[in-house]
């Protein structure tokens, strides 16, 4: 079967119907929770999965609780980074789909696992904050007023993120009805 192209190994264990097999498409989120876990997908996948961010997204991005690790598939790369395993549970959504469920990170999570994992941005004004979310990550204003910033500081609490707190900040003083 998988000479003849019925079914595609994914990893060992984890196997997809080949294109001639296949009656819908595979979910690439649930495909990412099972390569490797405990995980769930954030970062980039879950900004571009909300529509956050307008980039591109070729690598379907998660968070674990494990160490870092990249597996290059026939079905796509999957990428995991680390999360403090304190905050590990915390902005994790359960999405079923039909007959599909995977585990996805709220907006206001893919976002601070984002800001967190990106080591080159020094974010410590808010001037940082504003150039950092609308200029570098590209992220649409008003996507931006739906996020929640309290939870954003719990999130910074909790990673113990001085660059999560001060993007929340920047958040909670441009949308003074919260």
């Amino acid at each position: 079967m998988l000479r003849r192209g019925d079914i595609i190994r994914v990893k060992k264990g984890i196997y997809v119907f080949g294109e001639e097999s296949r009656r819908r498409p595979y979910s690439v989120e649930l495909l990412a929770n099972l390569i490797c876990g405990p995980s769930y997908v954030s970062l980039d996948s879950a900004l571009a999965y909300h529509g956050l961010t307008p980039e591109r997204v070729d690598a379907t991005t998660s968070v674990t609780t494990g160490r870092p690790r990249t597996f290059d598939t026939p079905v796509g790369r999957f990428v995991y980074r680390p999360a403090p395993i304190e905050s590990f549970h915390l902005g994790m959504d359960r999405v079923a789909s039909g007959d599909v469920a995977f585990l996805i990170a709220t907006p206001e999570r893919a976002l601070a696992d984002k800001i967190r994992e990106d080591r080159g941005t020094p974010l410590r004004t808010l001037t940082d904050a504003e150039e950092y979310l609308l200029e570098n990550l590209r992220i649409d204003p008003e996507a931006l007023a739906r996020l929640d910033p309290e939870f954003l500081e719990e999130l910074a609490k909790r990673t113990r993120s001085r660059k999560i707190a001060v993007c929340a900040d920047w958040l909670r003083k441009r949308s003074p009805e919260r």
